[in-house]
């Protein structure tokens, strides 16, 4: 990766989001973080430490006007976005079952944002995309969304949410990769993170380990070390999840 490539974090405020917004400012990169919570103060931080690098934008990705202001403030900075990292993302209730009473509206929520929010952005930010030599899509998903390995009796809005991101991606790698366009889609892990409202340390991935992860595949795909064009779910060790 060069220091001339300029990368676009959804949900850069805590967790996974910040790792890789402070990796990629490390290795030199020019970033630009969608930020939504902004009670947390981990991109001002950074932004003190690579003030001529960071660039912060309110992003709420699960809003159609949130995002076309965004794509017109970030137009003003830059013409091109070698890298969309689709971070961004909601857990919800992952202990109801379908005996339950089930809450349909925050399962349309995280419809929102998890699937919906990853393909406004994509399409919102396509004209610097696709102006880029990269021209790639990081969209991150889950193993929760894979119908083949399904074990869960819930989960119902984080699960199908992302299933549904699985086949955006797809369509979205179709639809654009006869114009130079790449998808990848990653699976970061269970991670250690704040997404159950406070920090579960029960996951086998610090947000550090997984956003390493998530570069070094990223690295691969943007250095054309990818073996074959289809698109695949792809875990933190490089191996693919069945859908």
């Amino acid at each position: 990766m060069t220091e001339q490539h300029t990368a676009l974090i959804t949900g850069a405020d805590r967790g996974v989001g910040l790792a890789l917004a402070a990796q990629l400012l490390n290795k030199g990169w020019q970033v630009i973080a969608g930020r939504y919570l902004t009670q947390w103060k981990g991109l001002d931080e950074l932004q003190s430490q690579y003030p001529d690098q960071l660039r912060i934008v309110e992003l709420n990705v699960g809003d159609d006007q949130s995002v076309a202001t965004a794509a017109r403030q970030v137009s003003e900075w830059t013409d091109k976005l070698d890298m969309v990292i689709n971070n961004a993302a909601m857990l919800g209730d992952i202990q109801t079952t379908i005996g339950d009473e089930l809450n349909f509206n925050e399962m349309l929520q995280a419809f929102n944002v998890n699937s919906l929010g990853a393909l406004r952005v994509t399409n919102g930010f396509l004209p610097q995309i696709l102006r880029s030599d990269s021209k790639l899509i990081v969209n991150i998903s889950s193993e929760a969304g894979s119908v083949a390995n399904c074990w869960r009796t819930s989960w119902f809005g984080y699960a199908m949410s992302k299933s549904a991101l699985n086949m955006q991606s797809m369509l979205v790698h179709r639809g654009l990769k006869d114009k130079g366009g790449r998808v990848l889609l990653l699976h970061p892990g269970h991670v250690q993170s704040y997404m159950q409202g406070e920090l579960d340390n029960s996951g086998k991935y610090t947000p550090e380990q997984s956003a390493a992860a998530i570069l070094k595949l990223a690295e691969r795909r943007l250095g054309d070390e990818w073996n074959g064009e289809e698109l695949a779910l792809i875990d933190p060790e490089g191996q693919v999840i069945p859908w």
